[in-house]
C-alpha cells in the first residue's frame, strides 16, 4: 500500500490550513518543516520511506519561503543517493494577492521533484467555479487576504485541496500499489 507524506512551512497559519486539507484528501500524514526550516532525522526517515511527497509553502516573495528552501537544499543528500527516485511529487501555495506569483513557487516544487526522478501529479483541468477557482492545473494555488485569518480561505481553495490530495494519492496507488 502506497504512503503518502504532505510536507510543508506555513509561517502564518494558512499554509498549514490548506497542508490539513490537502492531507485529508491523500489520507496522508502531516510534516511541518519547523520555524527555522529543519526536519527531525526521523521525519527525513517517513519522508525516504512514503510513496509520495506533496510540498507545500507559502509563496513570499514570489517564491517559497526560505524555511522550505532550506528543506530542499538539504534534500540534496537524497538526490546524491537517489533516494525519491520514482516516487509520486504534487505541490501546493497560497498567497495573499490573487497572482502573487503563485506559480513561481510550484514551479520551484516540480523542478526539485523533476531534479530527484520523481512523477509529478498536477491538477485535472476541471474548473467549474469551486474546484480550482484560482486555475492552477500545475498544484494547488489558494488564496486569502493579506490580513484575513486561514479560517477565511474560501472553502472553493480548501476543496481544491482535498481533490488534489486525493489525486495524488490515487496515482501513487497506481504506480506503487
Amino acid at each position: 500500500m502506497s504512503k503518502t507524506v504532505v510536507v510543508f512551512h506555513s509561517g502564518y497559519g494558512h499554509t498549514e490550513r490548506v497542508a490539513e486539507f490537502v492531507a485529508q484528501g491523500a489520507n496522508a500524514e502531516l510534516m511541518a518543516i519547523d520555524a527555522d526550516g529543519n526536519l527531525t532525522d526521523a521525519q527525513w526517515a517517513q519522508l525516504d520511506e512514503a510513496s509520495a511527497i506533496i510540498m507545500g509553502s507559502p509563496t513570499y516573495m514570489g517564491m517559497a519561503s526560505w524555511q522550505f528552501k532550506k528543506f530542499a537544499d538539504t534534500s540534496s543528500k537524497r538526490w546524491f543517493a537517489g533516494t525519491w527516485e520514482g516516487k509520486v511529487a504534487g505541490g501546493f501555495t497560497i498567497s495573499a494577492s490573487p497572482s502573487g506569483d503563485k506559480l513561481s513557487t510550484i514551479q520551484y516544487f516540480i523542478t526539485l521533484s523533476m531534479q530527484h526522478g520523481m512523477v509529478w501529479v498536477g491538477q485535472p483541468a476541471k474548473n467549474d467555479g469551486t474546484i480550482n477557482r484560482v486555475g492552477s492545473n500545475s498544484g494547488v494555488m489558494a488564496q486569502v487576504g493579506p490580513t484575513s485569518p486561514a479560517a477565511d480561505i474560501p472553502q472553493g481553495d480548501l476543496d481544491t485541496a482535498v481533490a488534489y490530495g486525493k489525486r495524488v494519492a490515487e496515482v501513487a496507488a497506481k504506480l506503487h500499489g
